[in-house]
């Protein structure tokens, strides 16, 4: 028993092993209707689909970026405050040596 299957229950879902599709002899050779091929679509939504994927990954790079330059900005602004407190306390310790010099030379 050889049955062909019907559009909503195929004989195979493999569509290689399909019969190929002809076109129906009431529709005329030279229709109306183009060929169209659609390579170039398949082909852009395939690229869309890729970079569609792939925009997490982006904005996860973004995001680590931001997080870097955030970090490096902070480790700069720590060292500078670090380095305006060690400046004031040389100052201090400078004008306390001279006090006790001109004490020295004072007496």
């Amino acid at each position: 028993m050889n049955l062909s299957g019907t559009i909503d229950r195929p004989s195979t879902h493999d569509p290689q092993k399909q019969a190929p599709m002809t076109s129906s002899t009431r529709e005329p050779s030279g229709s109306a209707t183009p060929v169209v091929s659609t390579m170039g679509a398949n082909a852009s939504r395939q690229n869309r689909t890729r970079e569609m994927q792939l925009i997490p990954e982006a904005l996860a790079r973004a995001h680590m970026n931001q997080r870097v330059r955030e970090a490096t900005e902070e480790r700069r602004a720590v060292r500078l405050v670090a380095a305006r407190r060690m400046q004031r306390r040389a100052e201090r310790v400078s004008m306390r040596a001279r006090r006790a010099l001109a004490m020295a030379v004072m007496q």
